[in-house]
């Protein structure tokens, strides 16, 4: 592919010594189930969002689902979340037997839109998922006020914004949980799935640490069922060759995403991403545009072996697997604009200028 959508044999190559160096440092003691590097990675994660505790598990998803155990959810409750994210977001609600209810997003962010929380809140409320997605904090003012107010617990799902700010706060730590994924795409990715829980209360810190080895405490007595879900050792020790360096990545990003700005501007039907002030950094997991021609541009982009993505087709009250919620199809229009319309162009800090300037010329000829 001319430009890939993501290209992590470059990271590799540039942090070669180190990542070879600490991969065999785990192999050589062993303990590659809960080893020492889980634990430092913990701390380390922990101290990036000023929070008092920090609990790897085996994925992203995971951490969102044993966080929604830690907040009281289960069978019988309403969890509110954005209709328009990744799977997991939605999936896990359901997996607790718990029912998902959507709510649409803003237009020019994609995130969940506070100002309709309120109206979808019933007594069997528990708690609020909202999503900071493509590495843009959600409101989460406003989100915080209505769960006050309604005695509800909030899980952020920052799968997508580790080391993403809000008004000065980092992603994950303003909520009663934080979520975040090590999934290699994401901006600090591991060498396959990992994911990590924040929070600042020591019982659930206790509870979700349980949970990830099947619900034992002390070892071998079970007083719930929990999951088989720990972070590898072999993934915590790759995860901190790479924290150091997130900052400067997430500026990369950050100044890739500039120039496309000011490339595409004056294009009418390429719609640019939209960054919030309360959005004090904006990590740019993803570049997402919006067009009417988006059928169009992605053919250009194939041809010319342009990596590039559409996140997501389908919001999630279209998806089958939720029929049985009984939402029409036109529900949530503005989700379903953008499923429309979106799609992501590479964006990655290894990216060469040369690269950049091949996306841009050919997204300026096929948008004009």
């Amino acid at each position: 592919m001319a430009v890939p959508l993501l290209d992590l044999h470059r990271q590799y190559e540039k942090l070669k010594p180190k990542m070879d160096k600490a991969v065999l440092g785990v192999l050589e003691h062993g303990r590659f189930i809960l080893g020492p590097e889980v634990a430092q990675l913990e701390g380390a994660v922990a101290e990036l969002c000023g929070v008092k505790h920090a609990i790897g598990t085996a994925s992203g998803t995971d951490a969102l689902l044993i966080a929604l155990r830690g907040a009281g959810v289960g069978p019988g409750d309403e969890v509110i979340t954005s209709d328009f994210s990744f799977f997991a977001s939605a999936g896990v609600i359901s997996r607790l037997g718990a029912k998902p209810v959507f709510i649409d997003i803003e237009p020019d962010t994609y995130n969940i839109d506070p100002k309709q929380i309120e109206a979808a809140i019933t007594p069997r409320t528990k708690a609020i998922v909202p999503v900071h997605l493509f590495g843009q904090p959600a409101d989460m003012d406003p989100i915080m006020e209505i769960a006050r107010e309604h005695d509800l617990r909030v899980v952020e799902d920052a799968a997508q914004a580790i080391g993403a700010e809000y008004k000065g706060r980092l992603a994950g730590s303003i909520g009663n949980f934080g979520c975040f994924s090590f999934y290699p795409s994401k901006n600090l990715g591991g060498g396959g799935d990992g994911g990590m829980i924040v929070t600042n209360n020591d019982e659930a810190d206790a509870f979700c640490r349980s949970l990830r080895v099947h619900g034992e405490n002390p070892k071998y007595f079970y007083h719930t069922i929990g999951y088989n879900s720990r972070l590898h050792t072999l993934q915590a020790a790759m995860l901190l060759v790479k924290l150091p360096h997130l900052r400067k990545w997430s500026e990369k990003r950050i100044e890739h995403a500039r120039i496309y700005d000011l490339a595409f501007a004056g294009l009418s039907d390429l719609r640019t991403p939209v960054v919030k002030e309360y959005a004090t950094f904006h990590i740019y997991n993803q570049y997402t545009l919006a067009s009417t021609r988006r059928d169009k541009i992605l053919t250009g982009l194939q041809d010319m072996n342009i990596g590039h993505c559409i996140y997501y087709p389908l919001p999630f009250h279209r998806q089958e697997c939720f029929a049985d919620l009984g939402y029409a199809a036109d529900q949530f229009p503005v989700s379903n604009h953008a499923a429309d319309r979106v799609f992501s162009i590479p964006i990655y800090p290894e990216m060469t200028p040369e690269e950049q300037q091949q996306v841009i010329d050919t997204i300026r000829r096929l948008a004009s």
